[in-house]
């Protein structure tokens, strides 16, 4: 899922700069829930893309934060189960 929100990320970049029909963000900010955060901000930083759209911005860190809660929590019940 990282490999697929990072090659969407320059792909949709690739897109832009011909100006050709894009990805939308709705995609992108999927890809990165479904487990590729990870690779939407490497794809994002690499390319330098979708770095200045605020509320794109502030979307993909709410999605980073619930992932790293839902770790944090998953990883404490599981050290309580035991």
């Amino acid at each position: 899922m990282n490999f697929a929100a990072f090659a969407a990320f320059g792909i949709d970049k690739m897109l832009a700069e011909n100006q050709s029909r894009r990805i939308s963000e709705a995609a992108l900010l999927n890809l990165a829930f479904l487990g590729g955060i990870v690779g939407a901000y490497a794809g994002r930083a690499l390319f330098r893309h979708k770095t200045r759209k605020q509320p794109f911005s502030n979307q993909l860190h709410m999605i980073a934060m619930f992932q790293l809660c839902a770790a944090v929590f998953v990883a404490i019940f599981l050290f309580l189960s035991f």
